[in-house]
């Protein structure tokens, strides 16, 4: 049986993506995202919400390694040494997305809902990218807590994210 979202999608959650893309909408800016461990879930959220998903460009559901680098051209060198699951390559990913498609903004997330031989259960590699800015990276280990549990959890961190490149730089009006 799937437990994608069982429960079903927190609330706080919900109005976290409401306020992501309205100020998106706000900044005329639009959306990607590079998803693996959440598997699209972000990117079904982010089209959603009537009246504001239209900030949302498109996104890139990425599951295998092959997909990463054929779909996001995230090097296979990167693939080889430091893994899918790693900082290094949730950059590429989210930098790809940007780069093969029309967004202004990409997140990226990669990770392991569960564990496994040398892959523990929860570690989250996000990364955030905009067009002109540093692209942002965050580690999350949220432990072995259950498949639907990191997948939220990677939702909220993954929306915190864009709502950081989303925002005007320091200084600026």
């Amino acid at each position: 049986m799937a437990e994608a979202l069982e429960p079903a999608l927190p609330p706080e959650i919900d109005s976290l993506a409401e306020r992501v893309l309205r100020e998106a909408c706000d900044r005329n800016l639009t959306l990607a995202t590079a998803e693996s461990c959440t598997g699209g879930l972000l990117a079904s959220l982010l089209t959603d919400l009537p009246g504001v998903s239209h900030a949302f460009e498109r996104g890139f559901v990425v599951y295998t390694p092959e997909a990463k680098h054929e779909m996001l051209g995230v090097p296979q060198t990167i693939i080889d040494n430091d893994g899918v699951v790693s900082e290094r390559c949730a950059r590429a990913m989210a930098e790809g997305a940007i780069a093969n498609s029309k967004a202004d903004v990409a997140v990226s997330i990669t990770g392991f809902a569960e564990g496994g031989p040398g892959q523990p259960a929860g570690l989250v590699h996000f990364a955030c990218a905009r067009h002109g800015s540093p692209t942002l990276h965050r580690k999350e280990t949220f432990g072995d807590v259950g498949r639907a549990e990191v997948r939220l959890e990677a939702l909220r961190v993954g929306l915190e994210l864009l709502r950081r490149q989303i925002a005007p730089p320091t200084g600026a009006a």
